[in-house]
């Protein structure tokens, strides 16, 4: 088999890269850090091939689908993403459209087009697109964040079940992990109150929940209770608590 993962050289992205390299998969790993991507390249014991590309810039991620499509790829990970903190008044205009366009765009292209492939080989196939429990509400002081997180969320689901009625064989998985160690954190300029789980035990239970063909994965006993409770809360009362928690948050240094 062969996977192409992007926003690979850090966090779940690598550790993802890693476990997947145990399992005697090939690597295709996309990221804007070629010194970084070519020390994985170096480590890992399957056979990598590296693409350096910035997902934020739409034609670059369109020359990456053409390499994508001559590879014939069974497994795509669409992980790369960004974040911002602040009001939304506050935040810088440029980082919004490029956050937009990496975690939005990109993955909206990407899978779509390479979807279709799947579909036209006919073989066992798998998407696992990476979004965020964010997703299951707004989010004052981070929300163009959490606004891409729903998109993603939201159309992976409905991707999903567009499968399963046309009865393919590609599976669609999204994963919302809570709050993960990775150097999201720094990008995003937030430290989170909150203890976060580690990457590597992220990236593992999210690919084993892919081959099991799970839609929905949330790792961690405390989202899953979130992800439940949720639904009984009013709107004004969820984005009360979510501001809250934002708050807590302190910009980085």
């Amino acid at each position: 088999m062969k996977a192409l993962i992007t926003g690979a050289t850090s966090g779940i992205g690598l550790d993802m890269a890693k476990y997947l390299s145990t399992k005697k998969i090939e690597l295709i790993l996309v990221a804007r850090n070629k010194e970084k991507l070519e020390e994985i390249q170096e480590q890992l014991p399957t056979k990598v091939t590296i693409i350096v590309a910035d997902l934020s810039n739409e034609q670059r991620v369109k020359e990456l689908y053409i390499i994508a499509k001559k590879e014939n790829i069974d497994i795509l990970i669409n992980n790369a993403g960004l974040g911002d903190f602040g009001y939304l008044t506050d935040t810088d205009i440029n980082k919004d459209i490029e956050l937009i366009n990496t975690n939005i765009k990109a993955v909206h292209i990407l899978t779509k087009y390479i979807v279709k492939d799947m579909e036209s080989r006919n073989t066992e196939s798998y998407i696992l697109n990476v979004s965020s429990a964010a997703a299951f509400q707004p989010g004052p002081l981070m929300s163009t964040y959490y606004a891409t997180k729903s998109y993603v969320y939201q159309l992976t689901e409905a991707l999903y079940y567009e499968e399963k009625k046309k009865k393919t064989k590609v599976n669609v998985s999204v994963l919302c992990p809570g709050r993960v160690q990775t150097n999201f954190n720094n990008v995003a300029g937030v430290e989170f109150a909150v203890k976060p789980l580690s990457s590597k035990f992220v990236a593992r239970y999210a690919i084993d929940q892919m081959f099991k063909k799970k839609l929905l994965i949330i790792p961690g006993l405390k989202m899953k209770l979130s992800k439940f409770f949720i639904r009984f809360l009013s709107d004004k009362f969820l984005l009360k608590i979510t501001y809250n928690i934002q708050k807590r948050k302190k910009a980085s240094q």
